[in-house]
């Protein structure tokens, strides 16, 4: 969420020093899961700086602590800490060892403090470099950020050897946010109307993780085509703390076809089999998100004599402290309006297939799979003038990590078109880019995802079960064209040549007579093996799934197709630091 800068907060000091304009937005994401902890943030584009501002409950405080982590564990991280005493208040930038214990930074990077206490609640603003140049600093960047904090109303007389390992539960906590965020924005025509899907009195679970399912049908008023111009959250007050993320997904099926309604756990053995068609993504919110307006040239369709009539709205609960009692009704608003602009947006599928082809072994820090759009598949699925790319959404299950998109046209490599080296499943958000881009037939699209299985003791397969692995970008271009899936997979080919060298050579128990499944699991993996996978996902041709709407190929042969060349990557990003 966001809004024009006001006086409700105090970031109004840095407006008055010039720092910023009234019109700043400032966005918004609670701390914890009552609301009574708010984080608020406006950017600085020019200066590459952001600065915050923190709204907690007076009553006997006297310390607090900001800070940002790599996957949002209390340590290591990055901390700024705020101390008050007797007639004394102290603002420090700190950061926590790989054992909890707090040092002063020699740099002090947490700058231009302030703190005021208005009634019952206690509010400080500081500002940050998205990259300070300091080494115990963390580099604020695009995509997932993991902010973690942690508070007492008891003294902490020496910030300096501090331990946050041994802080309560209760004390503390950890949100992601997505920070640096398009400041894009338009206004809606008077015509557009408001629609709402939302749930309907949802007793939230005492249970830290809930994804709750609510599939319906669309009113009738939707048999006739419309445009959806713009989406945002619209989550009940009392709610704000505990509804993390939300999709609306459209049900794939034919326009007549009727889908089971269903209310409950996305997980629950009671859901019905005929909702699993409900994957096709039509907007997404996630903690701190503002609304996703389309561009004025093409919005995406909702509606229609060829649509089919049902959704399904996931809604993800994070609930940590475990509280009962919770009754919910929110959801997503969308603003539709059957005036159609000039152009349908489309949404287009990149990275890997879903299948068991691809697998990821157990136990494991880091391991990529990579997933491609060749240009063979652009060149026949693409209008002669190309797209225009606006949007995009990550996305793995449980295990990833990282997610990047790069993008080459005749193997020379242009800027990314979307990254998060921060990833979490658990925080999903269809982002605005902010520099469209444009990919013309021929161009080749490379996504990448690590994955992290140091809690697996099994093989990971590629698959729909949220246990199973999935790679992929979707894009959201204009003009919609009939390209819909640009995704890969090893070749059936290379992948059974693998097998069999593992059985003949290391003497696996894999054969040619078993299915890929069970042929990734009959291996005991160790270093070598691994490292063999890894070379032979690198190097081997492909299996293309280029695809129409329709779900039919594009004419061609698809099979074993060349990896794309890379002849000029990009050299790695420069940082802006004399001290480097």
């Amino acid at each position: 969420m966001f809004e024009l800068l006001n006086s409700s907060v105090i970031i109004y000091f840095l407006v008055l020093h010039g720092a910023l304009n009234a019109e700043s937005k400032v966005f918004h994401a609670p701390l914890d899961s009552k609301s009574e902890t708010m984080l608020h943030w406006v950017l600085d584009y020019p200066s590459k700086s952001i600065i915050f501002e923190v709204h907690l409950p007076r009553m006997d405080l006297q310390w607090f602590a900001l800070g940002f982590s790599e996957r949002g564990d209390l340590f290591p991280a990055d901390y700024c800490v705020l101390t008050s005493g007797w007639n004394t208040v102290n603002f420090v930038d700190t950061w926590a060892d790989n054992d909890g214990i707090l040092h002063l930074d020699d740099e002090q990077n947490c700058n231009h403090f302030q703190q005021k206490n208005i009634k019952s609640v206690s509010k400080f603003t500081f500002s940050r470099k998205f990259d300070t140049c300091d080494d115990k600093d963390y580099i604020i960047e695009e995509g997932t950020t993991h902010i973690v904090w942690l508070r007492d109303e008891g003294p902490l007389t020496n910030v300096e050897g501090f331990n946050v390992s041994n802080h309560s539960k209760e004390k503390r906590g950890m949100i992601r946010v997505s920070l640096l965020k398009s400041l894009y924005e338009s206004e809606l025509p008077s015509f557009v109307k408001n629609f709402d899907i939302v749930v309907d009195k949802v007793k939230v679970p005492a249970d830290e993780t809930t994804y709750w399912c609510s599939v319906r049908k669309l009113p009738t008023k939707f048999k006739n085509k419309h445009h959806i111009y713009q989406f945002e959250a619209n989550i009940q007050k009392s709610s704000e703390g505990i509804v993390h993320h939300m999709e609306v997904f459209h049900c794939l099926a034919p326009a007549n076809d009727q889908i089971p309604l269903y209310e409950g756990s996305c997980f629950s053995v009671e859901r019905p089999a005929g909702t699993q068609v409900c994957k096709r993504v039509l907007a997404a919110w996630a903690m701190g998100a503002g609304p996703f307006t389309y561009p004025e040239e093409a919005s995406l369709p909702l509606g229609g004599p060829d649509f089919n009539q049902y959704i399904m709205l996931e809604i993800h609960y994070n609930n940590p402290e475990l509280i009962s009692g919770i009754i919910d009704s929110s959801g997503i608003r969308l603003y539709v309006s059957d005036v159609l602009k000039d152009m349908d947006a489309g949404i287009m599928e990149l990275g890997l297939e879903y299948t068991d082809k691809m697998a990821i072994p157990p136990k494991l820090n880091q391991f990529p799979l990579f997933g491609y759009c060749v240009s063979e598949c652009t060149a026949v699925g693409l209008p002669q003038t190309g797209i225009t790319i606006f949007g995009s959404q990550l996305h793995t299950h449980l295990t990833g990590i990282k997610v990047a998109t790069r993008h080459f046209r005749n193997g020379r490599e242009l800027p990314p078109l979307n990254y998060d080296y921060h990833y979490s499943t658990h925080f999903q958000e269809i982002r605005r880019l902010k520099s469209p881009v444009t990919v013309l037939p021929g161009d080749a699209l490379i996504t990448r995802c690590d994955y992290n299985t140091e809690d697996r003791v099994n093989i990971t397969l590629g698959g729909f079960s949220i246990s199973d692995e999935m790679c992929v970008n979707y894009v959201h271009y204009f003009p919609a064209s009939s390209l819909e899936v640009c995704k890969s997979s090893i070749s059936d080919q290379a992948l059974q040549t693998y097998f069999r060298y593992m059985n003949e050579w290391e003497g696996q128990t894999t054969s040619s007579s078993q299915g890929i499944s069970d042929n990734y699991k009959a291996i005991e993996w160790n270093k070598m093996r691994i490292q063999l996978l890894l070379e032979v996902y690198a190097e081997s041709p492909l299996s293309m799934q280029c695809n129409m709407s329709s779900g039919e190929r594009f004419p061609g042969y698809w099979e074993n197709t060349p990896l794309p060349p890379i002849l000029t990557p990009l050299p790695p990003p420069q940082r802006e630091c004399t001290n480097l």
